[in-house]
């Protein structure tokens, strides 16, 4: 029963899952036919307060099974999907909480609402790649492309991708010191997530650095064969107003055309952030968060965490 795990996206991984839930604190429920793969539902595990949690990992930002395409007409593919989230959902080993952003190809909630599950709508941004640098260009909002020009010409910034993951890791964590925040993710996951991505040749740091060799602002990128995605960044405060991130941002997506057709912006939930990659002419993409708990206490406990973190998102 084997299948090729590059046809389920980046998130989906094994060696993605290793880096981001840690080795051995992942699992997965498979439905196979005829000796192959047809649906896989992977999670990671956790054990918050003693209970089992089935989660989302740390950087992931959409997981939801993966369903082999299958060709047919599309009241058959829907209940054929509906049987197949069914299957994976009692395979799910016993717990307390299970949460899993659904994934692009993953449109259709109403199995899940049939299996007892909460939705909520969540947004990204993206980018068709395919349109061209000049049409990208075009799409970008006028204040944006002043910063990438103001960038470039009165700062004098240059992009980079020479520097190393500690240099990257310093001005990721100036972002949230500025607003008093915590790191949201710790450094040693994303230590472990680079390693995994450089290994295999599937992520790029863009710093703009000026003259003097400061590092104004950083994004890290890392993509599949299907999509580029801006899974962090960060930016000097005392340095802000240089249009660095605007510039890395655009050197980033001018790249990420050479080796995927989608840039993905990851979107936030959060307004200011929202307004920013939504100024780089990218399409709202919504996708569903789908969730269940064993009891309301558990379900009001989590609301009140997931409030609190809402503080901390992705700048």
């Amino acid at each position: 029963m084997t299948f090729a795990e590059d046809q389920m996206g980046l998130f989906r991984q094994g060696w993605w899952l290793d880096a981001t839930a840690g080795s051995g604190q992942w699992g997965e429920a498979v439905v196979a036919s005829g000796g192959s793969t047809v649906a896989c539902l992977r999670y990671a595990v956790t054990r918050p307060w003693g209970r089992t949690f089935l989660t989302m990992p740390p950087l992931t930002q959409t997981l939801g099974p993966w369903i082999a395409p299958h060709r047919a007409k599309e009241a058959t593919n829907l209940g054929r999907e509906k049987a197949l989230v069914g299957e994976l959902f009692r395979q799910l080993p016993k717990h307390d909480y299970f949460v899993s952003n659904l994934g692009p190809d993953n449109t259709n909630w109403l199995p899940w609402y049939w299996l007892g599950c909460s939705q909520t709508t969540r947004y990204t941004y993206a980018l068709d790649l395919t349109a061209g640098e000049a049409e990208l260009w075009k799409g970008v909002l006028p204040k944006v492309r002043t910063d990438v020009r103001k960038a470039a010409t009165r700062f004098g910034l240059a992009i980079r991708s020479d520097l190393d993951l500690d240099a990257f890791l310093k001005v990721h964590e100036l972002t949230f010191t500025r607003q008093g925040l915590k790191l949201p993710i710790d450094a040693a996951t994303i230590r472990r997530v680079d390693a995994a991505c450089a290994d295999r040749g599937c992520r790029k740091i863009f710093f703009a650095v000026d003259r003097q060799g400061a590092v104004h602002a950083a994004v890290y990128l890392v993509w599949d064969s299907a999509r580029a995605y801006y899974l962090m960044g960060g930016g000097d405060p005392a340095l802000r107003t240089s249009g660095a991130t605007s510039l890395a941002l655009w050197e980033s997506i001018r790249f990420a055309a050479t080796v995927a057709p989608t840039f993905d912006f990851e979107g936030s939930m959060m307004e200011p952030v929202e307004r920013f990659v939504r100024g780089f002419g990218a399409s709202q993409v919504p996708y569903h968060r789908v969730w269940r708990a064993a009891n309301r206490w558990i379900g009001a406990a989590l609301g009140l965490r997931a409030a609190a973190r809402a503080l901390c998102q992705r700048p």
